[in-house]
């Protein structure tokens, strides 16, 4: 068997992607890895060789916890699609050279749908030649929309961006006291989880968002004119959280209506954006208002400063918890995140099956929504409340985050 670790990072990044990397390469070196590397741009790198050693790059305590508050992917990303093993065996065999050339023993790929998709065929092509090489998840994602776990590392220090961020808009557009509609996009293609995190915003000093729409739901826009017009007539400021990926009742994305040009990604996606965009257009020619829509695109994914320390030692935890498991000899396994209690919040790690993970999405449950299909009910707000708690302030220096970087 090899002696030797690699780890790679893979889709969008988070706040907090790089706390379970640091948990996998400290966990690995503990138990005695050789060297521990780094794919550079995931899979699609390795396929090229592109990979470092991260061994001594860690090794000290310092290093560990700065890359824990480095927002982003500390190894860079990729957005590649593994064939079929049956279809195309050739990448499997030139993957699979490249890790013994690498004496590879233990394979950790940190990241969401998509990325165990790859451990998925990675683990079933090993199992069909006999590679005794060790592959295991780490989830990753702030969409929050991966199956057997209770929430993914990153959600819930994009819940809190958004519901800070959310609290100051509101803030913003009541200062004039004329009408104003104001409507904020936020990622979420087919799972409304980061959405529904607008509805944080409201408490003893927040009234909190007029309405939330969800991908989860169709959407009409007939129906949302309606709404906005009645709350308008009731106060002169309302804000919006709509979810990037609503859908029409036909399955088209509300932003399809836009004039934009759409392109696929590799996983063939339709490219989103642009639906605060039509919708604050939308109100603009059919009420009597002023209107702004609101991207928080990127932001609500690298927001580092926010970051939820529930989130990072989460992250961290599920890091350490695969390397475990590797090293004991699990593999086409992804950790999960189980949920023992609220109050007080208590949560473990366990192992789940990936092929009961890949290519499945988690979606809100309904009976969370509330009846009018405007708000999300106290059992929403139960669960996501204890994801956001506490900080893990930043290194500053020179007024600045400190960020550690590859190189």
């Amino acid at each position: 068997m090899g002696k030797n670790a690699i780890v790679g990072q893979s889709g969008g990044p988070t706040s907090v992607i790089n706390a379970s990397l640091a948990g996998v390469i400290q966990a690995s070196l503990r138990r005695d890895a050789t060297h521990v590397y780094g794919m550079l741009h995931g899979i699609q790198g390795l396929l090229d060789k592109q990979y470092c050693d991260l061994t001594d790059r860690f090794s000290s305590a310092l290093a560990i916890e700065l890359l824990k508050r480095t927002p982003s992917s500390f190894l860079g990303s990729c957005r590649y699609k593994l064939p079929d093993p049956e279809e195309d065996p050739e990448v499997f065999e030139k993957l699979f050279a490249i890790l013994r050339e690498m004496d590879i023993g233990w394979f950790f790929y940190i990241g969401g749908n998509d990325s165990m998709d790859t451990i998925c065929k990675l683990a079933t092509y090993g199992a069909k030649t006999g590679s005794d090489i060790r592959f295991m998840g780490v989830p990753k994602t702030i969409d929050n929309d991966l199956m057997l776990t209770d929430h993914t590392p990153g959600y819930g220090s994009a819940a809190k961006y958004i519901g800070v961020t959310m609290k100051e808009i509101i803030r913003d557009a009541t200062v004039y006291g004329t009408n104003f509609v104001t409507i904020v996009e936020i990622m979420g293609r087919n799972a409304g989880w980061l959405t529904a995190a607008a509805a944080l915003a409201r408490g003893e000093d927040c009234e909190g968002v007029d309405l939330i729409c969800l991908p989860e739901l169709p959407f009409h826009t007939d129906r949302f004119l309606a709404k906005v017009e009645k709350m308008q007539k009731e106060r002169a400021s309302v804000v919006i959280a709509v979810s990037e990926g609503v859908k029409l009742p036909d399955g088209r994305f509300v932003c399809e209506l836009s004039d934009d040009h759409r392109t696929r990604d590799a996983f063939g996606h339709i490219n989103l954006n642009g639906t605060a965009r039509y919708l604050s257009n939308l109100v603009a020619r059919n009420l009597p208002t002023r209107t702004r829509p609101e991207e928080l695109s990127n932001l609500q994914r690298s927001g580092g400063h926010l970051a939820s320390r529930t989130d990072i030692t989460e992250a961290y935890q599920v890091g350490g918890a695969a390397a475990k498991a590797a090293f004991e000899g699990e593999t086409g396994k992804m950790v999960a995140l189980h949920r023992v209690s609220n109050d007080p919040y208590q949560c473990t790690t366990r192992l789940v099956d990936i092929r009961d993970v890949a290519n499945f999405e988690k979606k809100i449950p309904v009976e969370w929504i509330n009846e009018a299909r405007t708000d999300m009910l106290p059992e929403f707000l139960a669960y996501a409340r204890p994801l956001i708690q506490a900080e893990l302030t930043p290194i500053y220096i020179d007024g600045l985050t400190q960020h550690i970087v590859e190189g």
